[in-house]
């Protein structure tokens, strides 16, 4: 568990921390399509859901790349 800890602490390469923005920028939609007060068609509530998860995927991959400093 200590492994994880200090590997997230560690710095994050530029493109995972522009692919983390873009994860969050997914995840807002998806919350703003949910959340609406008109009934949606189901395809568009569908479509919302897999960028949901598409969201938390990229955004727990790119949370956990570090540099790597040994070269």
């Amino acid at each position: 568990m200590n492994k994880i800890v200090t590997r997230m602490k560690k710095p994050t390469p530029k493109f995972f921390k522009q692919l983390r923005g873009v994860s969050l920028t997914l995840a807002t939609v998806s919350a703003a399509i949910f959340a609406s007060p008109v009934a949606l068609p189901a395809v568009l509530v569908k479509v919302a859901g897999y960028l949901a998860v598409a969201g938390g995927v990229a955004g727990a991959v790119s949370q956990t790349a570090v540099k790597n400093e040994k070269r």
